[in-house]
């Protein structure tokens, strides 16, 4: 009936060995344990949680969830063992409580394993291994893939060996003819509707494997691996002692190691002086990307869709059931897929299984039929059908009496009232701020954000909506973010305490301006005025003491984007402006020497800067910022030692606001251009003037042709060293400006001076350059 059984007196032991998530395995294990009734069942898992198998039976409980067991003082430290409903462990503790079995799990307690596995390499015991993803498949086939922590490196085999333990049941696939062991172990075992002989099979030869195999080539998983077998069997023998009928359900790699139970005292001298810490366990809801081994949680399974196919679906529908599916989903993604087209993807899938002698066609011959069928040989279809069918986008659910921190309680209250459920997919969600509930949605976002929380992101507007009342957001629930509120929780008990909390200790903490600009935008969106009044404070005290022009820039785009807010939020907005005047007027005084005498580099930030101060202070329509934000610019249009990049552009923005007449503009451009200004200076001060908008060329004659004039006697060798700068500076500008440039520049539409002496024979070898360079 089992793999084994050991057997004293009246009782037995009896040992199921099965794969962690495996459909074949599930199913003959539910099977067994019918058939043998036991009175107490053992499972591979957390004793920290026993106390929450309970749960497990609740009605508001819907697979697939996962238990977590973390280190409450330091919540990075945890431990995740997911369950999707043909999880061999999940049917077992179904059967157990169902039948009012005790039922208990039986694994080394993370307490012990999480020092083990968090502490530095020169305390801990030994090094820590990657318990994210199960190194081999004989891990697959069993170990404790149910673990998940941070992932560690593990060292590479050295020989073929050391090759064989990472990966034993490949000679048993090879001798099978498969490449595949994850592919052969899914025929053998999982695809099968097997009976329960099949345990026996399974012991006998994970048995040899690990008589072939020998130690692990990383001594500190070697050495995790024996602790927690002993420590299975220490409560093996526990348990038997009160168990008549004992079933022992654990992945099949361990099976040969628990059934010798006499060395007693090997046991306890091995587990004697473990270090320990305090532990806390729940349970949480899991996603099938996250059971995937694509996603990284390597205690997963490649294709955790197609298995709960295979658990809901009768053997002789599975195949047509499926092309179904396909079908269904291509035809949703507007690909032609009939009717037709699923009959003889069915027929293909049962000869290809046919042909290699398999049972029931598996995965492969489904990918392949359906490559074939209804992609065409055309694998991005197949990219659909594998993310959508293959892994799937199951999200579980988990009842309201599961333990939580008091902020995760609170968080789903708030989803709930705001009617903002936790969703798997990615959905755009467009929040008009004017009505209640969305400006409540947006507060909490914010406030999550804060928090570390990135449950939502924040998008550019995406459609024709327009107005600052309207925000646009992403949101995709991560199972991980059960983490980032129970660290988050340090802060407070709700959403609001913990997040203003947390900004406080920020703002506090930073001596820097530009940190604390992003932080008080964020404070005002997410509506916490007593915090929004510390970080004010602190920005007060810490722009007193900044002296660097252009950390002050950088400062002020935002706190302008605060003030704009402020309307439409509600929020108090005074104590902003009060900073934002004592910015603008230092940065007024201070623009002029803070653009003397730059390098390339620094003038290209520069002139970002000069335009987002512009846009900002423009943006306030304060009349004694504009004046005196004007006085700056025309000192950096005045500066003689100014990089050209920069001070075109003062100009251009002084030209722009009516401050520069049109004739002093044409003065200062053929000053830029003379003969005295080396060509990469002057070329550097068009592209300053001109930059992003062309249209002053088209309505502005003397400038064209003194452009023009100065294109024309550069230098040939000269010409082509600035024809990069100057393609750049024209391909800025809009589609129609550059056709409208060139259209002129054809029809040699140009003023042309009385003293200016051209030589045509050279103007004819510039003119088909200059007819390129405008895209003619």
């Amino acid at each position: 009936m089992s793999a084994s059984s050991k057997k004293g007196g009246s009782r037995s032991v009896h040992f199921f060995g099965i794969r962690h998530h495996g459909v074949g395995s599930a199913r003959s294990l539910r099977r067994a344990l019918e058939q043998l009734q036991p009175d107490a069942v053992l499972i591979e898992g957390p004793p920290d949680a026993d106390k929450l198998i309970a749960l497990a039976s609740h009605a508001d409980m819907r697979p697939p969830v996962a238990l977590l067991i973390y280190n409450p003082t330091q919540p990075r430290e945890a431990a995740w063992y997911p369950f999707a409903v043909y999880s061999p462990e999940w049917q077992a503790i179904q059967y157990a409580l169902g039948n009012k079995i005790p039922v208990t799990f039986m694994d080394l307690p993370q307490k012990h394993q999480l020092p083990l596995l968090y502490a530095p390499p020169a305390e801990a015991e030994a090094p820590p291994e990657d318990t994210d993803a199960d190194a081999d498949a004989g891990e697959d086939a069993g170990e404790n893939a149910l673990l998940e922590a941070e992932p560690a490196d593990m060292p590479p085999p050295v020989d073929s060996a050391a090759l064989l333990r990472l990966d034993p049941l490949q000679a048993l696939a090879q001798a099978a003819g498969y490449s595949d062991s994850e592919r052969w172990w899914e025929h053998m075992i999982e695809e099968r509707q097997s009976g329960e002989t099949i345990f026996e099979a399974i012991q006998e030869a994970m048995t040899a494997l690990r008589d072939a195999t020998g130690a692990h080539p990383d001594p500190g998983y070697a050495h995790r691996e024996a602790l927690r077998e002993a420590w299975m069997r220490k409560t093996i023998r526990a348990t038997e002692k009160k168990a008549t009928r004992l079933a022992v359900i654990c992945g099949a790699w361990h099976v040969p190691a628990l059934l010798d139970r006499t060395n007693v005292a090997a046991d306890d001298a091995l587990l004697k002086g473990l270090p320990s810490v305090a532990t806390t366990a729940t349970w949480t809801p899991w996603t099938y990307s996250r059971l995937s081994r694509d996603s990284g949680y390597g205690a997963g399974i490649t294709s955790p869709g197609w298995y709960q196919h295979l658990w809901d679906t009768a053997p002789d529908q599975i195949t047509m059931r499926w092309m179904s599916r396909v079908a269904g989903l291509l035809r949703g993604q507007d690909f032609s897929a009939s009717t037709a087209q699923v009959i003889d993807g069915v027929r293909l899938a049962e000869a290809l299984a046919a042909l290699r002698g398999r049972p029931l066609p598996g995965l492969d011959e489904m990918n392949e039929a359906a490559l074939a069928v209804f992609c065409r040989g055309d694998s991005a279809p197949l990219n659909l059908i594998r993310r959508d069918l293959i892994i799937g986008d199951a999200l579980g659910e988990v009842p309201p009496d599961a333990p939580t921190v008091p902020l995760q309680r609170d968080l789903e209250l708030q989803q709930k009232a705001l009617r903002l459920k936790p969703a798997l997919d990615e959905k755009i969600h467009d929040f008009d701020l004017r009505k209640p509930n969305d400006l409540a949605r947006s507060r909490l976002l914010h406030r999550l954000r804060l928090l570390q929380i990135e449950w939502g992101v924040r998008q550019q507007n995406q459609v024709q909506a327009t107005g600052t009342f309207h925000e646009f957001w992403k949101l995709a629930w991560k199972p991980e973010f059960a983490i980032a509120v129970i660290e988050a929780s340090m802060w407070g008990n709700t959403i609001q305490d913990a997040a203003a909390a947390r900004v406080r200790d920020q703002a506090e903490t930073s001596d820097s301006l530009l940190p604390i600009t992003a932080l008080l935008e964020d404070v005002l969106l997410a509506d916490l005025p007593e915090a929004a009044e510390i970080v004010l404070n602190r920005l007060e005290s810490v722009a007193a003491l900044t002296s660097d022009v252009a950390v002050l820039m950088d400062s002020l785009p935002a706190l302008v984007d605060v003030l704009r807010y402020g309307n439409v939020r509600k929020t108090d907005t005074a104590l902003v402006a009060q900073v934002v005047d004592g910015l603008v007027m230092r940065v007024c005084v201070g623009l002029a020497p803070a653009c003397a005498s730059l390098d390339d580099d620094a003038a290209a930030l520069m002139y970002n800067r000069l335009n987002q101060t512009h846009s900002a202070i423009t943006l306030l329509q304060n009349a004694d910022y504009t004046a005196h934000w004007q006085g700056a610019l025309a000192e950096v249009a005045d500066l003689r030692a100014g990089h050209g990049l920069v001070v075109g552009r003062a100009v251009r923005l002084l030209r722009d606001a009516g401050i520069l007449s049109p004739e002093e503009v044409a003065r200062r451009l053929r000053l830029a251009l003379s003969r005295a200004v080396e060509p990469a200076q002057a070329a550097a001060w068009v592209e300053g003037f001109l930059k992003g908008s062309g249209a002053v060329l088209l309505y502005d004659d003397t400038l064209f042709t003194t452009l023009d004039s100065w294109l024309a006697l550069l230098p040939g060798d000269t010409f082509d060293l600035l024809l990069p700068l100057l393609r750049r500076t024209f391909s800025t500008f809009a589609s129609p400006e550059r056709r409208q440039i060139g259209e002129r520049a054809r029809h040699g539409v140009r003023q042309r001076s009385d003293q200016l002496l051209l030589d045509e024979a050279r103007t004819a070898k510039v003119l088909p350059m200059l007819e390129r360079l405008l895209g003619i």
